[in-house]
């Protein structure tokens, strides 16, 4: 099927919908996320994803509620800021936010999308809310790892760090009985074994390196390896939002030229998209310019919405992924193997 013959079936779907008392809007949904879920049924056959994929999306959710600092976290309330070692009442609601809002829309908006996503979750907020981590799964979505809480993990020796990542494991599969196998760490800062530690707890992938634009995998020695679910600095509600950098109409044209030049060039090279959402963040205004922004790539052929353990198992198996030693991925560190 053709583009233009998809958004011709699409707008079909829409005004059939509207006759039978469902929205325009849902319809063309229906219709545009059945090519996405499957999209072999698009007629592509891609040389560089399984199944007829041409660009995969993935779209991550961190769920951060109550790991922030006790005392002067990230807030967006500039003026009247109590000192050290008092707390911010309303920057305490701000982040619990999350959990009573934020989280509960994304999942409806998913829902109703079809699409799954993976979810980064500090540990001390699955403690603090299981219920919140446990819905998060049974709606299908992938459970990965984003440490403990907002501890600098950069300046953490080997067993500190596993420790750290071990009990972000630990707490996750009690509650939600799924064990991650992929790992943020807060700020994208691992120490400088990060790779070796995360290889040693049974980690499959990460996501902290902004060097690609495609998965990829670094061999850490001649018999280890991981596999890199690339982050997209840019394409970051934090970026937009909390930092105040953009706009709701601003962040919407980026994530779509950033989509729109992916999808040109995965036309003839391995691409993929990486959306992340933080759970404070997901207002209702914010949650509308990503639903546009979701129904706007699903209008495109060959465009999948994959959870990154999927990508990972893919470009860990695949015969022409691009492997690097982990001395060429970080060439200002000395001693690593080349």
């Amino acid at each position: 099927m053709q583009r233009r013959d998809l958004f011709k079936a699409s707008l079909a779907a829409g005004a059939a919908g509207l006759a039978a008392g469902v929205s325009g809007q849902q319809a063309i949904a229906q219709s545009v996320t059945s090519q996405a879920v499957n999209p072999s049924a698009s007629g592509l056959r891609g040389s560089f994803w399984p199944d007829g994929i041409r660009l995969p999306v993935s779209l991550s959710m961190m769920f951060e509620s109550g790991s922030q600092p006790r005392f002067n976290p990230p807030t967006p309330f500039n003026n009247f800021v109590p000192p050290e070692g008092i707390y911010d009442m309303p920057t305490i609601s701000w982040y619990r936010y999350g959990v009573t809002e934020g989280i509960p829309r994304a999942l409806e908006m998913l829902d109703r999308l079809g699409l799954k996503m993976t979810s980064h979750m500090s540990g001390l907020s699955v403690e603090m809310y299981p219920d919140t981590a446990r819905s998060i799964v049974q709606r299908g979505h992938e459970a990965a790892a984003h440490g403990w809480d907002w501890s600098t993990e950069s300046t953490m020796n080997d067993d500190e760090e596993r420790a750290f990542i071990q009990k972000n494991v630990d707490v996750i599969q009690k509650v939600t009985e799924q064990r991650p196998v992929g790992y943020n760490a807060p700020g994208l800062r691992g120490s400088k074994n990060i790779l070796q530690n995360l290889y040693a707890l049974g980690f499959k992938y990460h996501i902290d390196d902004v060097s690609r634009d495609e998965p990829f995998v670094v061999d850490i020695d001649a018999k280890r390896e991981i596999a890199v679910v690339p982050y997209a600095v840019y394409l970051n509600d934090i970026r937009a939002y909390e930092d105040r950098n953009f706009a709701d109409g601003n962040f919407l044209d980026v994530m779509k030229r950033s989509f729109d030049r992916l999808y040109k060039e995965s036309a003839g090279r391995r691409r993929m998209l990486a959306i992340t959402m933080h759970d404070r963040l997901l207002r209702p205004e914010h949650v509308e310019t990503m639903e546009e922004f979701l129904l706007y790539t699903l209008k495109k052929p060959g465009v999948s919405y994959m959870k990154k353990v999927d990508i990972a198992d893919y470009i860990l198996k695949s015969p022409n992924a691009i492997r690097e030693p982990i001395g060429v991925v970080y060439p200002t560190i000395p001693g690593l193997y080349t």
